[in-house]
């Protein structure tokens, strides 16, 4: 990427595992919250695009991710638009019920990375950040809202792995999770 701090936007990708088919009576009152989740998300200050199926008002009938797999894409102008959309809004309460839907994921299910102003992520570009994440933690280009990164830290970054930091009692455990590289190519 090479773009500066103020024209970078910030991607978004998340993906939730079905507990029901999503015409199931129990994932009506999930359904029932799309509309309008969807459309708070298209006014909020801060909001740039997020996928959508052609034809169709969310991107909830794509599968890029496994047949019970659902996928959120969408780009922000800041972190911070984000953030307020995610934990301020409306929003809240749906991730506040996400279990009544969704099954626990053990591995990352949000990852976020910059992208230059006016572009707009695949589905192929945003399971390859998340795959990123999974595999090497957060870095520059695909990190979490606790483990962020700046537009200007991701500005022509490739791949550099990071260890978070982690309270006294926990490296250990987390170094083990951590994979093995060769820290003389870095």
């Amino acid at each position: 990427m090479t773009v500066s701090a103020q024209g970078a936007h910030l991607a978004e990708l998340n993906v939730a595992t079905l507990r029901y088919p999503m015409d199931d009576p129990r994932m009506a009152p999930f359904v029932d919250l799309l509309d309008p989740v969807n459309a708070a998300a298209d006014d909020a200050p801060g909001f740039v695009w997020r996928l959508v199926e052609e034809g169709a008002a969310d991107a909830t009938g794509l599968r890029p991710a496994g047949d019970d797999v659902i996928v959120n894409l969408s780009v922000w102008e800041t972190r911070e638009a984000l953030w307020d959309f995610t934990y301020r809004s409306g929003h809240l309460e749906v991730m506040r019920r996400r279990r009544e839907w969704f099954q626990r994921h053990v591995e990352s299910y949000l990852v976020l990375w910059w992208v230059p102003a006016g572009h707009l992520p695949t589905v192929g570009e945003a399971l390859e950040r998340l795959t990123d994440l999974r595999t090497h933690g957060p870095s520059p280009r695909a990190f979490t809202f606790t483990a962020p990164y700046t537009a200007a830290e991701a500005q022509g970054a490739q791949h550099i792995p990071t260890i978070p930091s982690a309270p006294l009692g926990q490296t250990a455990r987390r170094a083990r999770q951590t994979p093995a590289r060769d820290t003389a190519a870095l």
